[in-house]
């Protein structure tokens, strides 16, 4: 930095330059004693000085390399040093890249052109692998390659390009015309299209190259009169195929870098012709045509283009490439694709812009601009943005629409124009628009109370979809001015939004929530903030009025938002809520509080935000900090819920390791990272009680639980100035020794290792190690500053010690045997069962096992987990440890010796190969590979050997004999190789994983034994699962590219192996390597089996593996041709996968080179395999190896080749094959381009005339089928006479009956009816002969209708309901299980979107809506088939006009929508609801008895089922709700849905105003209420809170864990209010009333009192508080007591009758005391509450202090 920086400095070793050079020589020579140092920082430290030197002091240099004088022998040192490092003596990639610009640098101290080009010269040498002398000025050196790995040509090639002036590398080589810039490019390219680990940086290279190519372009022109990028360049040539072939490449970042490589080579072809005064640039045109001629899946195709467009214009680009709007909406649900199409989308437009400007004299309008493009891209983007698509539509909104509106402003307008809001797809378009449009443009002026688009807005706010309402709520939120005062308007819609909109299940949603209330948090702040300095820079004591206005109502919006968060942060609410109530509360903290955060480069609060706080809180706001709100938090840490699904998790013991690896999300993570960055330190009487929680937590067996003691030790940790009082008085025995909290944990984990040492089964019970060991962990290496300040030499020594001990016992009590030093191989399962049964039983007092049980009992569960997730804690401990002592400003290595380090080695290799659990071993080798990673870069090289040591020890055990599986069932020992090889820095040259994969090959080549066992593991088995875990690794990234070509070649030869554990191995490593090379499948709407590389690009990267795959094509075609001479079967088990590779390949433009020839050859020739699959999947490749070019002509060619009649000679597996190629080519075609069809008559005139492959003289159904397939894809070219025809024949093969039962009629015949059922006359023949069909023609032709496929012609739709409903009845009585269930999921189907109603008699609606009521209530069939039954009884209900089956109807709703019930059914009722609910609900009925009742139960289905655990049900339920609120009116068909679907909370909401508004004056409308609020009953809390000792592993979960009792407590409350308000309009409600509160009154002040007892004693903390905030049964209670006390409390006003049973006074009193005292203690209450209690006091004139 000295010699960089300072000027005083370069002139100081200007004078001491000899000096200097000759120190750093030195430094050369004393790291060349050992090799491994040339990877250190020396080294490469080294070889920056000497860079700095020849860049800095060139004059002082030059004499000494260029000098008339002797040799320098200091620089000659020094440039052999720097060439020993280039050429390979050091392993360090940036070491040795450095080296070549150093060394290319010297170049540049020549004095003249012609010594630097000689100078230059010579270092070109490099390109030979042969010793050879460089000479440098004056300076000669021997070189030699020691590595031959093309890393020396790169470093030297980017040396010279990056480093050489550019009078240097344009200096002219008389008289070849040429210079070193172009000398230098055949080495250049032959970087780039070599399979290099640096293929990044080689590529880099080559665009280095074009970069000074275009710099030089003057110089280089003066030489030679001829273009440099000429027609007939070789040049050219090769740039573009460098560029071609790498444009898919799969290595990130290379796509980008070809496109910054295409542009320099364009802005140089442009000059050249330019310069040459070539006015043609015939280049343009042929890259166009190459370009357009890529497949549309091609992300190159939209790369190219965007490259050439400003050279070709908007107008003929869009001339010649007219599919690309409809193109862009294919790339727009397809992931990988939508971002390089939505940039060639920008730039087009963006052209567009100019081209238009460029044409009118004038600056044309902006609306005339949009005008303009409207013309091209109205019609596409209104497309994307109202498809269903969800992909679609999102990539659209996130791409297309903002580019859009920045460039045309005025789209605006032509893109809301043609739009409905009152469409569900239309609304969210609206919506999305109008927040694009404001965050661009930033208008606000349309939001006006009245006006239409804010009630539009208001619609899109309550919408079901998650989409519509963010961008709603964007709407409000975003701005482009930051101290733009949000409206009033919006403040209102904001705080009607949120409460709403807490429990999404969406992270997505969540996220964009928290980030758009944070918008709007900063809008409001920022303002707020400008009102209060304003006032102040005026020195008014006080802002103006209307400026106090603001600032008040900014305030308490910000108070509302934190004072919701910490309302919702309790044990009821579910996780969804909490997490976004957390989010919310962040945003608050970010945003409002005088809180710097260090590691936040922006987003950090003002300067001054302290003046507006102290504003705040002067007027009694922004307490956000208090007591009560920091036991909110603290109670928070207790939570572990998170997104995981645990349901499916039937192990006991993998549900728990899953709990414990998926903690990280959980809300106790959250909620401590707000409690230590925002809030101040913990009182002194909350301290005892938090760590008496967390030390009761860390003797749980339940991970979940250690885990959480873990974390609040931690939070302690940080947040407490002095704990010495709080572990004084722990259960653990008292040292007084003990000065922290470290050292009290470690004490704690000595405790417990002695009682699992003296009894095993105990402490699994009552002090497991696991949750001491990760609090231990947790407040040492995570709390900053406290490694150093508490780990001395004893505390090493003692916390090593146990760590070994603990690893001994655990992995004694596995293997039954604490003797485990001799044993190599690992117990099995069921030896570590038995071992564990021993242990027990031990500890039971008994010998005997007892009967076995197929699931483990509780303490085998209990010991089992502790020992496993104990090995995984202390795995991950000590990784984390050693990394942290050597990292960081203070280290602590020298602590360590590499003894110590051996013992950690030891250990960690003892539970990976004798742990035999994947889970453990997967978390223990995370703590593995960072124990690796800190030893390789270790000062001590015993240290750093250590590593490799570990992997030759395995290398050797792998292959030696042994006596049981160690790869097959177990993680262990791949793992070990894993996390050794990964462990090396990506700048490293991984000679271990180099030495890994050489030994593992040779292992897995060697030949098998004579007599080997195939119940033993072989070790070539375990060195090809071994190699299938490098694969799959994903750490070692592109490092492992390199080997796949011989991994493959090794995969696809074992296929062949006589053993079938080799054979397993071989196929799951060739699978893996699939995956590895090309890629995982793009995501897209449409599922493909297709990568996104062509065989171009795949055999560029991988080019020794084509010759392999070749040969395997050509041994298969041999075999098989001679197989069919002999008539016998010649088995290839490579040859499948071989051709799925292939076929995964991307079809794409590639030349038609030789190699790719004979496989499109090879591949013909495999048609008559007589094995199907290969058939198959030989088709499937030759698409992806032929050139798109030749699809047309292979397809009239194969097509021709059809036998004429049956009469020729044929094979039938050829005949299927030919088949098979058509069909998969013309797919292609017609994917790729729909029109193709206008240039494929000739195709579809001879396809015509091979009808007979549809006959019955052709008897291979298979071959049938595939002839009707065909047609179905061209069917719309084919002519009328020929479609008569066929389906003339098809339908008298379905009237024939077959004489006997045929492999493959169901599904020729299946393909036969849907084929028909597209032409609405063939169709309704098909359908009027339903009855007479066969089963096997019924279920093909139900699907179908099913399937919704005639829904779009209302005449069909006719015939298919009368149909359906006609042969209802018999089909009920008289068919199969199977029938029933398809027929009437098909009558459902059609009739729910179908244009007429039922054309059944009454009676035989009922006997049919009988069958069914009847065969539900004894629960006839499956769960599937009853869900079915269940729709198509509502449909018949909703249609019939007698009332006696509803009741019974709903009876069957009320028992199948419970939590407990099946997903199937409970979301059947949803849908029953919607198909019924509203039509019964509005029927006309003289006797209104039936239909009050009948709706007010369907109304309070409706409620329970909008609260299901399942997003689907509760989706269902919200559309009965939107269908209640908008009936579709009579005369318009079922098919137009409502237009608008309410969000499911606003839906309940919906529910309960249309219950106060119509059935208030029921008599079951209280008990309705009431039965969702929740039960209130504290004595049971006062027994259920008691400290117990933990039972079981796991707690069981409830059965609907996304219901609130407190949100529906809230929710509730103002409706009973306003029933009980309505006491005396009606005399039967009020004696109702009465009725009800006489008989709760007891119930409801005895648990009042109860509650009273529990916080009358909270003047000061107590321990059992904590248990309370904790208990979800206390809340919940809390919740019910508060709802039903407060309604009684308004009855007892209200009702004289009540008056003299208890004073409302008394009551209203009592419950706002216990409100305060819960409010100060850390409960929170819904504001609703109070208030109520609050309007009754003032009602009744009472003063409320």
């Amino acid at each position: 930095m000295f010699l960089e920086s300072s000027t005083l400095g370069q002139g100081m070793f200007r004078q001491e330059c000899h000096s200097l050079l000759a120190k750093v020589a030195h430094g050369f020579e004393s790291s060349q004693g050992e090799d491994d140092l040339r990877d250190e920082a020396l080294c490469y430290q080294a070889v920056k000085v000497c860079l700095q030197i020849f860049q800095l002091l060139p004059k002082e240099v030059s004499p000494m390399v260029f000098g008339t004088e002797t040799t320098n022998p200091v620089m000659t040192r020094i440039l052999g040093f720097l060439m020993d490092i280039l050429l390979g003596w050091s392993t360090n990639r940036d070491t040795r890249l450095l080296a070549g610009t150093a060394v290319a640098m010297l170049v540049n101290t020549a004095p003249e052109e012609n010594a630097a080009r000689m100078a230059a010269l010579s270092l070109l040498q490099f390109t030979t692998t042969e010793p050879w002398q460089l000479t440098l000025g004056g300076l000669q050196v021997h070189c030699h390659c020691r590595a031959e790995d093309g890393l020396q040509r790169l470093a030297l090639s980017r040396g010279l390009l990056t480093a050489c002036r550019k009078d240097i590398l344009a200096y002219g080589l008389d008289p070849r015309e040429t210079c070193l810039l172009l000398d230098i490019f055949p080495v250049v390219a032959a970087l780039s299209e070599d399979s290099l680990d640096d293929h990044y940086y080689a590529f880099q290279v080559f665009t280095l190259w074009l970069k000074c190519l275009k710099a030089c372009l003057p110089s280089i022109w003066k030489m030679s009169s001829v273009p440099l990028m000429g027609q007939d360049s070789s040049i050219q040539c090769q740039v573009l195929e460098v560029i071609w072939n790498n444009a898919e490449s799969p290595i990130e970042g290379i796509t980008e870098s070809v496109r910054s490589a295409l542009c320099l080579f364009m802005e140089i072809y442009e000059s050249d012709c330019l310069h040459h005064e070539d006015a043609e640039r015939v280049l343009y045109g042929e890259l166009l045509r190459r370009t357009l001629e890529l497949p549309c899946e091609t992300k190159a195709k939209y790369l190219f283009l965007s490259v050439l467009l400003p050279y070709l214009g908007s107008r003929k680009v869009l001339e010649k490439y007219g599919e690309f709007p409809a193109h862009l909406l294919k790339c727009l649900s397809i992931n990988h694709l939508s971002p390089w199409a939505c940039e060639f989308y920008k730039s087009l437009i963006q052209e567009q812009r100019r081209d238009l400007c460029k044409m009118q004299p004038s600056p044309p309008s902006e609306f005339e601009l949009a005008s303009k493009w409207s013309q091209y891209w109205q019609a596409t983007l209104l497309e994307a943005l109202t498809s269903d698509v969800k992909l679609l539509q999102t990539n659209a909104v996130s791409h297309l629409l903002p580019w859009t509106l920045r460039t045309f402003p005025s789209a605006s307008l032509m893109l809301i124009d043609p739009l409905d809001p009152t469409s569900q797809g239309h609304l969210r378009a609206w919506a999305c628009i109008m927040s694009s449009y404001r965050a661009t443009c930033g208008e606000s002026s349309w939001i006006s109370e009245g006006s239409q688009a804010f009630k539009t807005l208001q619609n899109a706010l309550t919408s079901l979809d998650d989409g519509v309402r963010l961008a709603a709520l964007n709407v409000l939120c975003c701005s482009p001015k930051s101290k733009e005062m949000p409206s009033a308007l919006e403040f209102s819609a904001l705080r009607n939004f949120i409460p709403l909109n807490l429990n999404s299940e969406a992270p997505a949603f969540r996220q964009q929530l928290y980030s758009a209330v944070k918008k709007f948090l900063c809008r409001v702040r920022d303002t707020c903030l400008a009102k209060v300095l304003k006032s102040k820079s005026k020195s008014k004591m006080c802002p103006a009025l209307e400026d106090e206005d603001i600032l008040c109502e900014g305030v308490e919006f910000v108070d509302w938002v934190a004072e919701l968060a910490f309302l919702y942060l309790n044990p009821v609410s579910n996780y969804q809520r909490k997490r976004t109530v957390l989010l919310l509360l962040s945003a608050v903290l970010e945003t409002c509080t005088d809180t710097w955060s260090p590691e936040k480069k922006k987003g950090q609060p003002p300067a001054n935000i302290s003046t507006l706080i102290t504003w705040a809180r002067s007027k009694g706001r922004w307490d956000f900090f208090s007591k009560s709100k920091q036991l909110v938090l603290i109670n928070c840490l207790e939570d572990m819920t998170n997104d995981w699904d645990l349901t499916a998790f039937g192990c006991p013991v993998l549900r728990t390791l899953m709990l414990n690896k998926s903690s990280m999300t959980a809300i106790c993570e959250l909620s401590a990272e707000v409690l230590v960055l925002y809030f101040p330190k913990f009182p002194d009487d909350v301290i005892p009680l938090v760590f008496s929680r967390a030390e009761h937590f860390l003797h749980s067996p339940r991970p979940q639980d250690s885990q959480t003691g873990a974390l609040m030790m931690k939070v302690l940790l940080q947040k407490s100035e002095n704990l010495s009082p709080a572990w004084l008085k722990s259960r653990v025995h008292r040292d007084g020794n003990i000065t922290s909290l470290c050292q009290f944990l470690l004490q704690l984990i000595q405790q417990q290792y002695l009682t699992a040492k003296t009894d095993m089964l105990m402490a699994s019970q009552t002090a497991p190690l696991h949750g001491a060991v990760n609090a231990f962990q947790r407040c040492l290496l995570e709390v900053p500053g406290v490694l150093f300040r508490e780990m001395d030499d004893d505390m090493i020594r003692k916390t090593l010690g146990v760590m070994e001990n603990m690893t001994v016992l655990l992995l004694g009590v596995l293997y039954g045997d604490q003797d485990t030093e001799s044993k190599e191989v690992p117990p099995s399962f069921c030896e570590m069962g038995n071992a564990i049964s021993c242990v027990i039983g031990q500890q039971l007092g008994s010998d005997d096992p007892g009967e076995e049980y197929v699931l483990l009992s509780e303490e085998h569960s209990l010991v089992l987990s502790c020992c496993w997730i104990s090995l995984k804690e202390i795995g991950i401990f000590l990784g984390s440890l050693v990394e942290r002592m050597v990292d960081g400003p203070k280290k602590l290595d020298h602590s360590v010796t590499a003894h110590d380090m051996k013992r950690m080695a030891k250990l960690y290799r003892d539970i990976i190969l004798k742990c035999r659990h994947w889970g453990a071993v997967e978390g223990c080798c995370r703590g593995f590979t960072k124990f690796c990673s800190t030893l390789l870069v270790s000062a001590d090289p015993e240290m750093r050997d250590i590593p490799a040591q570990l992997l030759k020890e395995g290398l050797q055990l792998l292959q030696s004999p042994r006596s049981t599986s160690v790869t097959r069932r177990a993680a262990g020992l791949p793992m070990l190789f894993l996390c050794v090889v990964s462990a090396a820095e990506s700048c490293q040259s991984r000679s271990l994983l180099s030495l890994s994969i050489n030994t593992l090959l040779e292992v897995a080549n060697s030949p098998l034994p004579d007599n080997w066992d195939q119940t033993l593991d072989l070790p070539q088995v375990c060195a090809v699962h071994t190699l299938n875990a490098l694969v799959r690794g994903s750490s070692l990234g592109v490092a492992i590219q390199k080997y796949c070509s011989d991994m493959a070649t090794l995969a696809l030869t074992l296929l062949n192996s006589c053993c079938w554990a080799v054979r397993n191995a071989a196929l799951q490593l060739y699978s893996s390597l699939c995956t590895r090379m090309l890629g995982q499948s793009p995501g897209s709407v449409h599922a493909s089996s297709q990568c996104g590389m062509c065989p171009l690009t795949f055999f560029t990267h991988y080019p020794s593996l084509l010759p392999f795959l070749l040969g395997q094509l050509r041994d298969a075609a041999l075999d098989l041709q001679e197989s069919s001479q002999l008539r016998r079967l010649c088995v290839h088990p490579s040859l499948y996968p071989v051709l799925t590779l292939l076929a995964k390949l991307q079809p794409g433009l590639q030349t038609e080179t030789r190699e790719l020839s004979d496989a499109v050859t090879l591949l013909l020739q495999l048609a008559s395999s007589p094995v199907y699959s290969i058939r198959v999947m030989a088709s499937k490749a030759l698409v992806a190896m032929m050139p798109c070019s030749k699809y047309t002509v292979y397809l009239i060619k194969l097509v021709e080749e059809l036998p004429k009649s049956g009469e020729e000679p044929c094979f039938h597996n050829y005949l299927h094959s030919q088949l098979l190629q058509i069909r998969a080519i013309l797919t292609q075609v017609l994917h790729t381009d729909k029109t193709a069809l206008n240039s494929l008559r000739l195709f579809v005139d001879v396809l015509e005339s091979k009808i007979w492959l549809v006959t019955s003289g052709q008897k291979c159904l298979m071959i049938r089928m595939l002839y009707l397939d065909l047609v179905c894809l061209v069917r719309s070219c084919c002519s009328k006479d020929f479609l008569h025809q066929l389906c003339a024949l098809l339908l008298s093969e379905l009237h024939t009956s077959p004489h006997h039962l045929q492999v493959g009629s169901d599904s020729f015949h299946e393909a036969v009816v849907y084929f028909l059922c597209e032409d609405p006359s063939w169709m309704c023949l098909v359908w009027q002969n339903f009855s007479s069909w066969s089963a096997a023609l019924k279920l093909p032709l139900l699907r179908w209708a099913s399937e919704g496929c005639g829904s779009s012609m209302t005449k069909i739709q006719h015939l298919l309901e009368r149909t359906l409903q006609v042969n209802l009845k018999d089909v009920l009585l008289n068919e199969d299980t199977e029938i029933r269930g398809v027929y009437l999921k098909a009558l459902v189907s059609v009739m729910a979107g179908g244009v007429g109603g039922l054309v059944l008699e009454k009676t035989d609606i009922q006997e049919c809506a009988e069958i069914l009521v009847r065969s539900l209530e004894v629960s006839d069939g499956g769960s599937e088939y009853r869900s079915q039954a269940l729709r198509a009884c509502s449909l018949l209900l909703s249609e019939s006009l007698d009332w006696t089956l509803c009741p019974r109807w709903c009876s069957l709703l009320e028992r199948h929508m419970v939590p407990h019930a099946s997903e199937a059914l409970r979301l059947a009722c949803a849908e029953s609801l919607c198909l019924a609910g509203g039509p019964l609900m509005r029927k006309d009925q003289e006797d209104n008895g039936y239909k009050l009742e009948l709706s007010l139960r369907l109304i309070n289905t409706g409620l329970w089922l909008l609260q299901d655990q399942n997003e689907d049900v509760r989706v269902k339920a919200a559309v009965f709700v939107s269908k209640i609120r908008d009936p579709t009116p009579r005369g318009i068909g079922r098919q137009q849905k409502s237009s608008f679907l309410i969000h499911v909370n606003q839906s309940m909401l919906m529910l309960l105003d249309l219950l106060l508004e119509e059935f208030w004056d029921h008599s079951g409308i209280l008990e309705v209420l009431l039965s969702h609020l929740p039960e209130s009953d504290f004595s049971s809390v006062l027994k259920d809170t008691k400290e117990s000792k933990f039972s079981s592993l796991y707690e069981r979960d409830d059965a609907n864990v996304y219901v609130e009792p407190l949100a529906i407590s809230e929710s509730l409350l103002p409706y009973l209010l306003r029933l009980a308000g309505k006491y005396s309009e009606s005399s039967t409600l009020a004696q109702r009333l009465d009725h009800w509160a006489n008989a709760h009154l007891a119930q409801v002040l005895e648990n009042l009192t109860a509650c009273k007892k529990i916080v009358s004693g909270l003047q000061s903390l107590e321990s059992s508080w904590l248990s309370f905030l904790s208990d979800p049964l206390f809340h919940t209670n809390l919740c019910g007591l508060f709802a039903r006390a407060i309604f009684l409390n308004q009855l007892l006003m209200f009702s004289g009758e009540l008056h003299p049973l208890y004073d409302s006074t008394t009551l209203s009193r009592d419950l706002l005391d216990v409100y305060g005292q819960l409010c100060m203690n850390g409960v929170f209450l819904p504001q609703i509450f109070p208030d109520a209690v609050m309007r009754l006091l003032k009602k009744s004139n009472t003063q409320v202090v």
